[in-house]
């Protein structure tokens, strides 16, 4: 279930002032809505004390208000989780996910789009871990069923490609992630064009993995590249902008280094 869009920062106050001041129990379900968009704007911004207060509460609310197989609900519990994650807090936010899953997938099927989300974001929860051996599995299943519910273009699909890839990776096993990564900006070059965040993040990778494969002699032009299309397109101190220009200089570091070696 994709989050949803923090208020405006004009509205912030007053939301936080109507949390403070009105009892829990007179919540309703506007308030758990205005919870839910305040801690997902909030976790967004970092600032996630604050998310997790406002995030808790909406799904306390929810649960009470809506019952416990509510998509409202479920959604809430959701985003509770992906901030617990985003705290570093991987002990309340995997098994906040495993449950959050068992329940979509009861309520709403394996198939639905928001079980296809949650179901990464437990993979994604795993990885955090370290615990590949979990996520990986999870993250082909994903693949797998958002290929066949969403089909290969969709933004879903693309993602969820892209984070078996990272997977795949991270677990040391470049040659099913090279050829996934290259698939995957393949697609969103077609799909998104080439200039898009997700085309330009997805070319990082793909550069990441050639020279996590030793194959700096393409790593580096692919980082060039993407360097230029994000200080163009993103500007120059964009988060993007500058991994890449740090990734970049690895890549020149690690190719000096055989160079003098040889």
């Amino acid at each position: 279930m994709p989050p949803t869009p923090g208020p405006p920062g004009t509205l912030l106050p007053h939301v936080n002032a109507l949390v403070a001041h009105a009892p829990a129990d007179t919540d309703d379900a506007t308030t758990v809505h205005l919870l839910n968009r305040t801690g997902q704007f909030l976790d967004n911004q970092g600032q996630l004390t604050r998310a997790l207060s406002h995030l808790r509460r909406a799904v306390t609310d929810a649960v009470r208000v809506l019952g416990e197989d509510h998509p409202d609900t479920l959604t809430s519990r959701n985003n509770l989780a992906n901030a617990y994650q985003a705290a570093g807090d991987l002990g309340r936010a995997i098994p906040l996910h495993q449950q959050t899953l068992t329940d979509l997938v009861r309520v709403l099927g394996e198939d639905h789009p928001d079980t296809l989300t949650s179901r990464n974001n437990l993979a994604d929860a795993y990885q955090a871990a370290g615990d590949l051996e979990r996520a990986i599995p999870l993250y082909e299943q994903t693949l797998t069923a958002t290929v066949r519910v969403l089909g290969e273009d969709h933004p879903s699909t693309l993602a969820s490609r892209n984070n078996l890839a990272d997977a795949y990776q991270a677990a040391g096993d470049l040659e099913q992630a090279v050829p996934l990564h290259e698939q995957t900006l393949t697609d969103l070059v077609r799909v998104l064009g080439e200039d898009h965040p997700d085309t330009l993040a997805s070319r990082n990778n793909l550069a990441g993995a050639y020279q996590a494969a030793g194959d700096v002699e393409r790593a580096i032009p692919l980082y060039q590249q993407t360097l230029t299309a994000c200080e163009r397109v993103l500007g120059e101190e964009h988060p993007i902008t500058r991994a890449v220009r740090d990734n970049l200089t690895s890549a020149n570091t690690q190719h000096s280094g055989r160079t003098l070696r040889s």
